[in-house]
């Protein structure tokens, strides 16, 4: 599905200094392969993440999606970011369906999936509504609805519940992980939390800081569905256990976050 080939990117600063985010990344990620993504700030996820997006372009290397090199965004590719990012003067309704305004798609033909979408996630009712009438794990609900409202078959996800407080976030992470089940699809997902992460994935993929280089792949093996209770689970705690000793080598340090 996905190839990354000895991908590298190097920003240029205003003074000109030059910033070397990512490395010489390769990877390759299977049809509806659950990956979550982990490291110490600074060390190139969301930069990653934008790469197989097409938004951003390598300095070095390639990605491919089937096949085919990525040059620029990709109807077949949706993304979810930290912040909803949806138009306040727009009906959550209207935020859902914007994608297929963006693609020039038939809007009505979008109607009926967006309410099933809506429904999904809890927010049916709420089609009318204004995002400043909604909390802000309401508010991502919608924003994951319109990353799905085109039927991509890959999901980018940069860091999506890095606002909410931490009951919405776990909320939301077995919202992902039922919506995955339900509509299976190729997820990046992009995380600070180790118990996130792990939670999550069929592998983990822990950089090294910046220039981000990848540390380590741990296949997490685990049954499913999943539930916060299998934190209990042996290899749910060694396998956190590993992550940290990547990032954070033999110092005594505690959790990215809780």
């Amino acid at each position: 599905m996905i190839e990354i080939n000895d991908l590298s990117k190097v920003f240029h600063s205003r003074d000109g200094a030059e910033v070397f985010a990512l490395e010489d990344v390769s990877l390759d990620v299977g049809d509806n392969e659950f990956l979550t993504i982990v490291g110490p700030s600074g060390c190139g996820k969301s930069t990653l993440l934008r790469l197989v997006s097409g938004l951003i372009q390598p300095t070095s290397g390639t990605v491919a999606i089937d096949g085919t090199i990525v040059t620029e965004p990709r109807q077949d590719t949706g993304i979810v970011f930290q912040m909803p990012v949806l138009l306040p003067w727009s009906t959550i309704l209207d935020n859902v369906l914007f994608p297929l305004k963006m693609l020039g798609s038939d809007v009505s033909d979008g109607i009926a999936k967006a309410h099933y979408l809506l429904d999904m996630v809890g927010l049916g009712g709420f089609q009318e509504k204004y995002p400043r009438e909604l909390s802000g794990g309401m508010q991502q609900r919608a924003a994951i609805c319109r990353s799905l409202i085109h039927n991509p078959s890959i999901l980018l996800m940069d860091e999506p519940f890095g606002a909410l407080d931490a009951l919405t976030r776990e909320e939301m992470a077995l919202e992902v992980l039922r919506i995955w089940t339900d509509e299976p699809k190729t997820i990046l997902f992009v995380t600070h939390s180790i118990t996130e992460a792990v939670l999550l994935a069929d592998r983990v993929v822990v950089m090294s800081p910046r220039p981000g280089r990848i540390a380590e792949i741990i296949n997490i093996n685990l049954p499913r569905p999943r539930t916060f209770k299998i934190e209990s689970h042996n290899e749910f705690q060694q396998s956190t256990q590993r992550i940290r000793e990547l990032i954070f080598g033999n110092r005594d340090e505690k959790r990215i976050v809780s």
